[in-house]
This record gives C-alpha cells, structure tokens and sequence, in this order.
C-alpha cells in the first residue's frame, strides 16, 4: 500500500498555512493584531468588517495557526500565535517590492512623495534615546498605545496632531512610528510637521518589529 511522502505531507502543511493568510483582510487583521490582543469587534471596527465577516477570517488564520484566541464572557480575543507570524509578512512584503511593479508604483507615487528620506534604524534610534537627542512620537489611537509602545514614546494619534503641535519641542529632533514599514499615519505625520518646520524622520519599521527584536517597551497599566 502506498501513502504519502513525509515531505507532501509538510508541502500541504506549508501551504495550508500560506493558505490561512491569502486575503487583504487577513493582512490587515494582522497588522492589527501586532500591536497586541484585541477582540472580535475592535478588530471588526478597525478594517471597517461586520463582526461576522472579521470572525470568519480570524478563524480560517486559528485553523491555519497564525492567530490564536480566548473567550472572556462573552467576547473572544485573538492575538498572534507566534513573532514569526511578523517574518511571513514582512517576506510577503520584501517579494512583492522586488517583483510587483504596482507596489512598486505605489511606494514610489505614495510613500516616497510623503517621506523620501532615510528612515532611522532600530539601532541608531536606540543610540538617540540613550543620548537623550530625540523625541519618540506614537501616531498610533491611544488603545494601541495603551497595549505597548517604545520607552518614553509620546503619543499624538494623527487626527490630533495639528491642534496639539505646542506638545512638540520645535528645536528637537522628532522621531515618529506607527504600525509597520508602511503604516499611512507615521508618512502622513512627517509630511504635515514637516510642513509646520519641525525636523523629523520616520523609524525604518513599527513597534511591532521593535518589539519582536527585543528591544525594550513600555505599556500603560490598567490602573492609569
């Protein structure tokens, strides 16, 4: 009696799981889901998804093992199963720079029209901090703050930026983060204090990506 390889069996494991993420929505539930435990429903708000249709894509990625959950009363909350979930995006990602030309046209007439600097390094940022030369600043919502965030970060969500521009030091190098590599709030914030004469770059990444490095973060206690 014949019966299937080892490896087809690990090919069709491998593929389940490439499987699990192969929606925009997924994506984009995941880039949430970085930042920290959330449920059903903040989610669902988020991506602008009924609960329904976010719950059924969250349980497609639990089958396929990037998401995991728990049930509190009433209300689930899903999380990341694992930091590597963060490397099959960030693969997905560096494939598509290099092979699609309508990421590439997007980057170019989006991105780098917002931000064509440099942007500073995890590591150069970490050396700034300790020297005291830099501002952290947060344009994530407060909710994603409240779950984590680089140490001494302060947080201006951008729809608050314009009418809170006095809590910035102009003389001070500015240093803004958001979700990810391509987070539209820490481009759209450069590009608006920018215009206002403040000096500011973009971290290279997120505070998801800080954090799976290693590097230290803060949290806002459920006390505050």
């Amino acid at each position: 009696m014949s019966s299937e390889s080892p490896k087809r069996i690990l090919f069709n494991q491998f593929a389940a799981v490439a499987k699990a993420a192969s929606h925009p929505h997924r994506l984009e539930l995941l880039e949430q889901l970085a930042q920290g435990e959330r449920s059903v429903e903040v989610l669902a708000d988020r991506i602008r998804l009924s609960v329904a249709n976010a719950s059924q894509h969250l349980q497609h990625m639990r089958r396929g093992g990037l998401v995991a959950a728990r049930r509190d009363g009433k209300f689930v909350f899903y999380r990341l199963a694992d930091d590597a979930v963060l490397d099959l995006v960030a693969s997905l990602r560096r494939i598509a720079e290099t092979q699609s030309a309508e990421v590439e046209r997007v980057v170019h007439s989006y991105f780098e029209d917002r931000d064509s600097l440099e942007p500073v390094t995890r590591a150069e940022l970490m050396d700034r901090l300790g020297a005291g030369l830099v501002t952290v600043l947060d344009v994530r919502p407060e909710d994603e703050f409240a779950l984590g965030h680089l140490p001494g970060a302060i947080n201006v969500p951008f729809g608050e930026l314009e009418r809170r521009l006095a809590d910035l030091d102009p003389g001070h190098e500015i240093v803004a983060y958001c979700r990810g590599p391509y987070c539209v709030l820490s481009y759209e914030a450069v590009a608006h204090l920018r215009a206002r004469g403040f000096k500011v770059r973009r971290l290279e990444d997120g505070y998801p990506e800080w954090r799976a490095a290693g590097l230290p973060v803060e949290a806002v206690s459920r006390a505050d």
